[in-house]
């Protein structure tokens, strides 16, 4: 068994064919069949099931996939390890990223600092829900994700942290008032936005004993605000995620009582953490965010 091996297991289960992953290799997709029928022939079972063009993972598959990124990730760490040690800065770090406040917000700027101090670093990110983030650091798909905090299963370090806020269309009744509890959101039209922290959002009216009137879901926070300001629909969304607008269609109101959220970095485990990811880390909470 090998690491190429394993890389190409990895990825064929990550692409869900084996000429996609040739072609992200740059190999052969024979090359690819060869790998892994020596690895099953190696290890005695049957990794995936194929069907046609397309293959997924065998229920023993699926259980060894988790077991090879492992060793995959910890082999990552060895070269970063015995890299720093020759005093090269090389290797490879993978971060889930979710919405518009870590993608936009916080990521350049911690990129752009991160890629001054460590030039030889190859940064590979992910984008997804914050859920599908969390997905990803169980499955060791990458090293370090944005989540909102808290998250108990996992190593955290706090960045920064905004409120929920309402958004009303301008012309809408309750744009009058000040501040706004949840029960005030329930009655009209509410858009979900099912990125950023549309986790939150359920748990806090969920928490409540209260259900929004949901009519629109959208994938994409721009979707949401362009609904808002047409006058379609109210939302629920942190402050932090919101772009910067000269002239926005739409009116923001904070919770009462005020509802903050909390955003940071995590990994599966800090005592296995590569050297690269350690320096993100490090980077990252030094940065002032406000």
């Amino acid at each position: 068994m090998t690491l190429t091996q394993l890389e190409i297991f990895s990825l064929v289960a990550e692409l869900r064919g084996f000429t996609l992953a040739a072609h992200r290799l740059g190999v052969s997709q024979s090359a690819v069949s060869h790998a892994l029928k020596s690895l099953e022939q190696e290890l005695g079972v049957e990794l995936f099931r194929r069907h046609q063009s397309q293959v997924e993972l065998s229920d023993i598959g699926e259980q060894l996939l988790l077991r090879a990124r492992a060793m995959l990730g910890l082999a990552n760490t060895l070269r970063q390890e015995a890299a720093d040690a020759r005093g090269l800065k090389s290797g490879t770090l993978r971060i889930g990223s979710f919405g518009p406040t870590s993608s936009i917000r916080l990521l350049p700027r911690i990129l752009q600092h991160f890629r001054q101090a460590h030039p030889g670093i190859e940064v590979h990110i992910d984008e997804g829900p914050d859920r599908q983030v969390l997905q990803w650091l169980d499955e060791r798909r990458i090293d370090i994700g944005f989540v909102v905090l808290p998250e108990e299963r996992f190593d955290t370090f706090a960045l920064m942290e905004d409120q929920m806020i309402a958004l009303l269309p301008l012309d809408h009744p309750l744009a009058s008032q000040v501040e706004l509890s949840l029960k005030d959101l329930c009655s009209d039209p509410f858009v979900l936005t099912e990125a950023g922290s549309s986790e939150l959002v359920s748990r806090l009216f969920n928490a409540a004993r209260l259900s929004p009137n949901i009519r629109y879901r959208c994938s994409q926070l721009l979707s949401t605000l362009d609904t808002v300001s047409r006058g379609d629909a109210i939302t629920l969304v942190a402050e932090g995620s919101l772009p910067i607008e000269s002239n926005p269609q739409y009116v923001k109101r904070p919770l009462l009582p005020a509802v903050v959220r909390h955003i940071g970095l995590a990994v599966l485990d800090q005592r296995q953490a590569s050297p690269a990811t350690l320096a993100f880390i490090k980077l990252a909470t030094a940065l002032d965010y406000r």
